[in-house]
C-alpha cells in the first residue's frame, strides 16, 4: 500500500512540477515536441540522478563499512586486491566495502569509473575461498570499467522517457475521443492521471523487459573481463560455488542490478537481471 501511495504521489508531483516548468519556460505541452522534451528532461533526468545517489544509497541501505584503514588482515588483502584488480583495468581506486549478509553476494555501483564503489557481503567472505573472492572482486571491477551503470542508466533513462511520452499520448487520444462532441468532457484532471499511471504500468513492464535483457548481456562480459583479471578457472570456481548455495539474495532494489541474483524460473525470466548460473560457466568453458 505504501509503495501504491508513492506511486501515486510521486506522479501527481511530476504533473504538477509538468506544469510549473512548462509555465516558466513557455513550453506547450499540448504539442508533440513539447511534450517529448519534458518526459526527456523528467526521464533521462530521473534515471542520472539515481545513479549520482546510487553510492550513497547503497551505502546507507545495506549499512555498508567502508574500508579506509583496513583494520585487520582480511580487510587489508581485500583492499589490497581491488587495488590492483582498478590498475590492471586502468581505472580509479574504487571505494571497497563490507556489508553485514549471509547471502554472498557483491556489486559495484557509481556515477563514475573513477568513482566508484564496490562492496562485498560477509556471506561471501566467509563462504569464499580467496580464488573465489577474488575472482568475483575482478567481476565487479569489470563492471566499473566497462562502464555499465552509465550505460544502464542511459538505457533506462531513453525507455524512461519513451513510457512517460507514449503514456501521455495514448491518453490524450482516449481524452480527445470522450470528448469529441461539444457535450463530452473527456477524462477529466484525475481521470486522465488514472489513465496515464496505468498506461506507464503497462509500458513500463515492456520497457524493464529490456533494461533486464541488456542487464544479462552484460553479466556474461563482466564475467569474460574477471577471467582476463584473474583467469577462466577461478570465475568458474565462484559461479559453482554460487551453485550450491541457496540463500535468498538480500540486497535492496537500489543495487539489485549490480549484485548477485537468485535462481527463479518461467516468465520471471524476462525480468531477471542475471543469466542463468549453468549459461555463464559454459560460456566461460568456451573462452
Amino acid at each position: 500500500m505504501l509503495r501504491i501511495v508513492l506511486f501515486l504521489a510521486t506522479n501527481l508531483a511530476i504533473l504538477i512540477l509538468l506544469g510549473i516548468v512548462m509555465s516558466i519556460f513557455g513550453v506547450d505541452s499540448r504539442s508533440t515536441s513539447g511534450l517529448l522534451l519534458i518526459a526527456g528532461v523528467f526521464g533521462m533526468g530521473g534515471s542520472f540522478i539515481s545513479l549520482a545517489m546510487s553510492k550513497w544509497i547503497a551505502k546507507k541501505s545495506t549499512r555498508a563499512h567502508v574500508i579506509e584503514q583496513p583494520a585487520n588482515p582480511t580487510e587489508q588483502w581485500l583492499y589490497d586486491t581491488v587495488a590492483r584488480m582498478a590498475g590492471q583495468a586502468e581505472i580509479g581506486m574504487p571505494e571497497v566495502a563490507v556489508y553485514d549478509s549471509p547471502d554472498m553476494n557483491a556489486f559495484a555501483t557509481g556515477m563514475k569509473k573513477n568513482d566508484a564503489l564496490v562492496a562485498v557481503s560477509t556471506g561471501l567472505l566467509q563462504n569464499m575461498s580467496k580464488d573465489e573472492v577474488e575472482a568475483v572482486l575482478a567481476h565487479e571491477i569489470s563492471h566499473v570499467a566497462c562502464g555499465d551503470m552509465v550505460t544502464l542508466s542511459l538505457i533506462q533513462g531513453v525507455l524512461n522517457t519513451f513510457v512517460i511520452f507514449l503514456s501521455r499520448i495514448a491518453a490524450n487520444i482516449i481524452n480527445n475521443f470522450l470528448s469529441g462532441d461539444e457535450e463530452g468532457e473527456g477524462l477529466g484532471f484525475f481521470g486522465y492521471m488514472a489513465v496515464t499511471i496505468v498506461l506507464e504500468l503497462i509500458l513500463g513492464l515492456f520497457a524493464s523487459i529490456i533494461v533486464m535483457w541488456f542487464s544479462r548481456k552484460r553479466e556474461f562480459t563482466a564475467d569474460k573481463g574477471a577471467a582476463y583479471l584473474t583467469s577462466k578457472e577461478k570465475m568458474v570456481g565462484a559461479l559453482q560455488r554460487l551453485q550450491s548455495h541457496h540463500e535468498p539474495s538480500h540486497l535492496p532494489d537500489q543495487v539489485a542490478a549490480f549484485g548477485i541474483r537468485p535462481k527463479v524460473g518461467g516468465m520471471a525470466n524476462l525480468f531477471r537481471s542475471h543469466p542463468p548460473l549453468e549459461e555463464r560457466i559454459e560460456a566461460l568453458r568456451k573462452l
